[in-house]
């Protein structure tokens, strides 16, 4: 397989990836897989002898552990080098398209001969 390379400055490399994560959208954070909104822990602070509120003191209370986002694991480079692989990959498939809808559109004889019966 042959691969296909670029060389950036050191300096620059921040800058390119910066550039490339804006422009695509790479979120800084994602939604956790783990994530279980419905997951709760015993309330330390339950007392059954106080029944008059039990909203107040339920049995149980929301797992503080669990967390709707998390930081994206896709690092920046990582996003950076499938964004350049899908840029080629799809740049590569509309040529490839539009010069398959030219062959075939040129193989395609249109002419027509239409006239006139009372000329």
């Amino acid at each position: 397989m042959a691969v296909f390379s670029v060389e950036i400055a050191d300096a620059d490399v921040n800058r390119v990836l910066s550039a490339i994560a804006s422009n695509y959208g790479r979120p800084a954070t994602v939604t956790n897989p783990d994530y279980d909104p419905l997951a709760s822990i015993a309330n330390p602070d339950f007392d059954p002898n106080e029944p008059e509120h039990p909203e107040d003191n339920p049995a149980n209370i929301p797992d503080p552990n669990q967390v709707e986002l998390i930081d994206n694991p896709e690092t920046t480079y990582q996003f950076a080098n499938r964004i350049v692989r899908q840029f080629l990959a799809e740049h590569v498939a509309a040529y490839e398209v539009a010069e398959a809808k030219r062959s075939a559109a040129d193989a395609v004889d249109t002419s027509i001969t239409i006239s006139d019966p009372q000329l």
